[in-house]
C-alpha cells in the first residue's frame, strides 16, 4: 500500500509539473520586441513614403546620426511637410501634406495574441502622429490585395522621451487614412507590419499642426500586457 501511495504522489507531481510548464509556456512574457532602431540595420526594415509619390512637395528621411550606430543610437524620423502640388502633376489628390515610415514586408507573422498594447518610446517635437496596424485582410475584404489597416494618434512631447501605450482596442479599421464605419475586430495574431506617418493637419487637440518640419526620435516599438 505505502508503495502504491507513493507511485499515486510521484504521479500527481508530475501532472502538477507539467500543468505548470504548460501554463508558463502559454503566457507570453510581459513585454516583447516588435522593432528596434538602435542601428542602420535595424532602419533596414524600413521604407518611406510621402505625398511626393502623388505629385506633392513633402519629403521624409530615416537615418541613424553620425556616430550613433551603436545600441545607443536611435532612429530620427524628420522632413518637411507641404501642402502645395508640384505643376503639371498628373495626379489628381484631394489632399497633400503627408509623411510615412512603413516596415518592409516579410515572411509570416507578428504575433501579438497575447498582448493588450503598444508602446512606443519618442522624443517628438510636439506634433501628433499614427500608429498603423496592418493585419491580413480576411475580415473585410477578403478578395483584395490591401492588408486591413488599424490606426491610433500618438502625440510624441516636445524634446522629453515618452513611452506612450496605446491599447490594441483604440486601433479604429481605416481606409485610405479615414476611419470606416464598420463592425470589425483586429486579429492579432496575423500582424503584417507596422506603420509611423504625419500630416500636416488634423491630430489631437493642442498638438502641433500645419506644414513645416517635423522630427521625432524613435528608439523601440513594443507589445505589452498591461495589469
Amino acid at each position: 500500500m505505502s508503495r502504491f501511495r507513493s507511485l499515486l504522489q510521484a504521479s500527481v507531481n508530475a501532472t502538477k509539473k507539467a500543468l505548470t510548464w504548460n501554463v508558463e509556456e502559454w503566457v507570453p512574457p510581459a513585454e516583447k520586441y516588435i522593432f528596434k532602431f538602435h542601428s542602420k540595420e535595424d532602419l533596414k526594415k524600413w521604407h518611406l513614403y510621402s505625398d511626393s509619390e502623388y505629385g506633392g512637395l513633402s519629403s521624409a528621411s530615416l537615418e541613424i546620426p553620425e556616430g550613433g550606430n551603436g545600441s545607443d543610437g536611435t532612429g530620427i524620423f524628420s522632413g518637411n511637410l507641404s501642402v502645395n502640388i508640384s505643376e503639371g502633376s498628373q495626379w489628381k489628390i484631394n489632399r497633400s501634406g503627408f509623411c510615412g515610415m512603413r516596415s518592409k514586408k516579410f515572411d509570416g507573422f507578428i504575433d501579438l495574441d497575447g498582448y493588450d498594447a503598444i508602446a512606443l518610446r519618442l522624443r517628438g517635437d510636439g506634433r501628433c502622429y499614427i500608429s498603423t496596424i496592418y493585419t491580413e485582410n480576411w475580415v473585410n475584404s477578403p478578395g483584395q490585395a490591401e492588408d486591413n489597416s488599424w490606426q491610433a494618434f500618438v502625440f510624441a512631447p516636445k524634446d522629453n522621451w515618452y513611452t506612450a501605450k496605446i491599447p490594441l482596442a483604440r486601433y479604429l479599421p481605416t481606409w485610405k487614412g479615414n476611419v470606416i464605419d464598420v463592425e470589425m475586430e483586429m486579429n492579432p495574431g496575423r500582424v503584417l507590419g507596422m506603420s509611423l506617418s504625419v500630416n500636416a493637419e488634423g491630430g489631437a487637440v493642442g498638438a502641433k499642426s500645419g506644414a513645416g518640419d517635423f522630427r521625432v526620435e524613435i528608439d523601440w516599438i513594443k507589445a505589452l500586457r498591461l495589469p
